[in-house]
C-alpha cells in the first residue's frame, strides 16, 4: 500500500461536554469550528478543560454529550486509531528501543504502507525536521528539542487529516520553546495542515495559532484572533490572561470610577452611574506625568521602577491601595522617563485603551453623549465570535 497525502479537514465541535464519574464537569458545551488549514490554540490555566477537549477530539476519551465532526461527518463512533489524526504528546512518547527512523515509520507500518514508500516518507520527514543525520540514533541520545522534532515527524508522516499537539513545548527551555514554536508554525502553514494545540502559555499560543480559544472552567470564555482578544477582551479574565491588564474594581459615577478611601479614577468614556464595575487597562496604554498634570485620570506614588532592557516598568500605588503596572519604551526615538520611587505622579490614557465590565463580567460600552449605557451581550455571545 502506498502512502497517500490527504486534504486538510475541517473540525467542528457541537455542544461537546465531558462529565467524569465523580461528577466534575470538565468540558461544558464546547462549540468551535476550525477551517481546513487553520491552527487553533486551546489556552487556559490548569484544569480549565483544554486537554480533556483534545483527548475527546483524538478519541482517547469518550464525550458525555455533543459531537465531533471532521468535514461535517461525526467521528464519535470511531476509535482513536481510525480517526486519521497525528498526535504529539507532552512527553513525546517515543519508543526508547527504536531508532529515530523506526519511530517515524511506526504509524506507516501500522497502516501497512509498503517498505519503499515508507522509507521515502521517513527520509522526507527527516529532511523536513532537519534530522537527516539522526536516522539510526536512539531517542536517549537526542536532546529535548531533537526528540520533539522526531515526535512531530512521526505525527506528520501518516498525512493526518488533523494534527493535535498537547503542550508540545513544555519540556523545553525558554529559548528553545520560541524556536520550536516558530518551526512548528512554519511546518503547519507550509503544509496546509489543520491543527489544534493545547497550551497554558499565552506567548506560545499567540505565536503559533490563527485563532485562540481562551477556556475557563470547561467553557470557551472568548474565541478570536490575537488582536481581538488583546485589544477587545470580552471579560476581565481574558483581559488578565492574554497579555497583562490592570484590573480595578469600583462603582461607576458617570465619568468616574469610585474606589475605596474616597479615591476616584476619571474615566475616558461615560457610563451609566451607580453600577459596580471593573476597569481594565493595559500597562503599555498608561502614561505617567508629574502630579497635577492636565488630563490626569488618577494620581499615585511610584513604588518600584525597573529597567527591563527594551522596556521601563513602574509600579504605581493609587491612594485606594490599588497597584497599577505602567510600561514604556526604554529605547528608541522617544524613550520613557524613569521615575524615582516615592515620586507622586499622575496617570492618563485614551478612551480606546479602557474596557469596563459589569458584575456579570459583560463588557459595558462607552457612551460619549452621556446617555445611559447598557451592557453588551454576555460571555456566551462573545465566545462564538471568530
Amino acid at each position: 500500500m502506498r502512502a497517500v497525502a490527504r486534504e486538510a479537514a475541517s473540525l467542528t465541535l457541537r455542544d461537546l461536554s465531558r462529565r467524569f464519574d465523580d461528577g466534575h464537569l470538565a468540558v461544558d458545551g464546547m462549540n468551535l469550528h476550525v477551517e481546513p488549514g487553520e491552527m487553533i490554540a486551546l489556552l487556559g490555566p490548569s484544569g480549565c478543560g483544554k486537554t480533556t477537549t483534545l483527548r475527546m477530539i483524538a478519541g482517547f476519551l469518550a464525550a458525555s454529550s455533543g459531537d465531533v465532526l471532521l468535514d461535517g461527518d461525526s467521528i464519535l463512533g470511531l476509535p482513536a486509531h481510525r480517526r486519521d489524526m497525528g498526535v504529539v504528546f507532552q512527553s513525546y512518547a517515543l519508543f526508547p528501543h527504536l531508532t529515530v527512523a523506526r519511530n517515524i515509520s511506526f504509524g506507516l507500518e501500522m497502516r501497512r504502507i509498503d517498505k519503499a514508500a515508507a522509507a521515502r516518507r521517513v527520509a522526507e520527514m527527516l529532511r523536513l525536521v532537519k534530522l537527516e543525520g539522526f536516522a539510526d540514533r536512539l531517542p536517549k541520545s537526542l536532546s529535548g528539542g531533537q526528540q520533539q522534532r522526531v515526535a512531530l515527524a512521526r505525527a506528520l508522516a501518516v498525512h493526518p487529516r488533523l494534527l493535535l499537539l498537547d503542550e508540545p513545548l513544555s519540556n523545553l527551555d525558554a529559548a528553545l520553546r520560541q524556536d520550536m514554536a516558530r518551526e512548528i508554525r512554519i511546518l503547519q502553514r507550509d503544509g496546509g495542515i489543520t491543527a489544534i494545540v493545547v497550551t497554558h502559555d499565552q506567548g506560545e499560543a499567540m505565536a503559533m495559532a490563527d485563532r485562540l480559544v481562551v477556556m475557563r472552567d470547561g467553557r470557551a470564555e472568548q474565541i478570536g484572533r490575537q488582536e481581538d482578544l488583546y485589544e477587545r477582551p470580552a471579560t476581565p479574565f481574558v483581559a488578565g490572561f492574554i497579555g497583562q491588564s490592570n484590573l480595578v474594581r469600583g462603582r461607576l459615577d458617570g465619568a468616574a470610577l469610585l474606589l475605596p478611601e474616597e479615591a476616584r479614577v476619571a474615566l475616558a468614556g461615560r457610563y451609566a452611574p451607580g453600577a459596580a464595575a471593573c476597569l481594565a487597562v493595559r500597562p503599555e496604554s498608561l502614561r505617567l506625568a508629574p502630579a497635577g498634570a492636565p488630563g490626569s485620570r488618577a494620581e499615585g506614588t511610584v513604588k518600584l521602577s525597573t529597567y527591563l532592557g527594551a522596556v521601563l516598568e513602574h509600579v504605581v500605588r493609587l491612594d485606594s491601595g490599588h497597584d497599577l503596572i505602567v510600561r514604556a519604551p526604554a529605547l528608541g526615538a522617544e524613550p520613557g522617563r524613569r521615575w524615582a520611587p516615592e515620586t507622586r505622579v499622575s496617570l492618563s490614557w485614551d478612551v480606546a485603551a479602557e474596557r469596563l465590565f459589569d458584575e456579570r463580567d459583560r463588557a459595558i460600552p462607552s457612551r460619549s453623549d452621556g446617555e445611559p449605557a447598557m451592557a453588551e451581550g454576555g460571555n456566551e455571545e462573545w465566545a462564538h465570535l471568530s
